[in-house]
């Protein structure tokens, strides 16, 4: 018994090292691993060279710091590729955004965020980063308020007991999020414009499974010039509704379509 609770203290600790990579620093010092995860100097020191020699972790050998490796890459890879949504979504969103030039996201819930699955930037809507495996509030995202439609009021309520203000068009009630999210399910699509971040909008769209479920939810994004919401919304609309029900028939999903809301 001792043995295996030691077993799972180290593999713990081990997450811990590879989770203090998400910070947002591509780099960090020994120190800053320790700061991070809590463990002494010492230890972050070990576990960061046998992560090392797994290939999860690179250390620079000028700096000494460290950055993850190629480990994480091939699972992820893996991962994704095993994922039934990106299975079906991938192709049809990558097309999608190459006739568009704007960007067409797929994202999944995990507890009180949005995981992207995957992300493709058309040619007006460049960005600098993946945001393939990165995670965003459910209430200030089209995707996220897609996938909300998966929730009563109440466990909303439980999910999210108080809400952020990124801008100031976040929603940031609930009685406002319950307002928004009965439009968005009476007319099949939602819409989100700066309310995570200044000069940016989208259009999403949910995406079922075979036993009816929103299983994921799908967006066409960009910045407010190249999306042009105001004179695009109803074709933007229809366009991310039927692609998510492209992708909803290929999961198995049979049920009703939502083409008439996007009139």
């Amino acid at each position: 018994m001792a043995s295996e609770q030691s077993s799972n203290q180290s593999v713990e600790r081990a997450a811990a090292v590879l989770r203090a990579f998400l910070s947002g620093r591509p780099e960090l010092r020994v120190s800053d691993v320790a700061k991070a995860t809590g463990l002494g100097t010492s230890t972050a020191s070990r576990l960061l060279a046998t992560l090392e020699s797994l290939e999860f972790v690179e250390r620079d050998e000028v700096s000494g710091l460290y950055r993850l490796g190629t480990a994480p890459i091939t699972l992820g890879g893996v991962a994704l590729n095993q994922h039934p949504v990106h299975r079906e979504a991938r192709q049809v969103a990558q097309d999608l955004a190459a006739a568009l030039g704007l960007g067409v996201n797929v994202a999944i819930r995990r507890g009180d965020s949005m995981f992207y699955l995957l992300n493709f930037e058309g040619r007006l809507a460049p960005r600098s980063f993946v945001l393939t495996g990165q995670r965003k509030p459910l209430y200030a995202t089209g995707i996220g308020k897609c996938l909300l439609l998966a929730l009563t009021a109440e466990e909303r309520r439980t999910l999210l007991p108080s809400m952020y203000g990124f801008t100031s068009h976040t929603i940031s009630t609930h009685q406002k999020l319950d307002e928004e999210l009965a439009a968005c399910a009476a007319r099949g699509y939602a819409t989100e414009v700066e309310e995570l971040a200044f000069g940016r909008a989208c259009v999403a769209a949910p995406i079922r499974d075979q036993t009816g479920g929103i299983a994921a939810a799908i967006s066409i994004s960009g910045p407010l010039s190249a999306i042009d919401l105001p004179a695009r919304e109803a074709e933007l609309a229809r366009t991310v509704i039927e692609t998510a029900d492209s992708i909803s028939i290929a999961l198995g999903y049979v049920g009703p379509m939502y083409l008439a809301g996007a009139r």
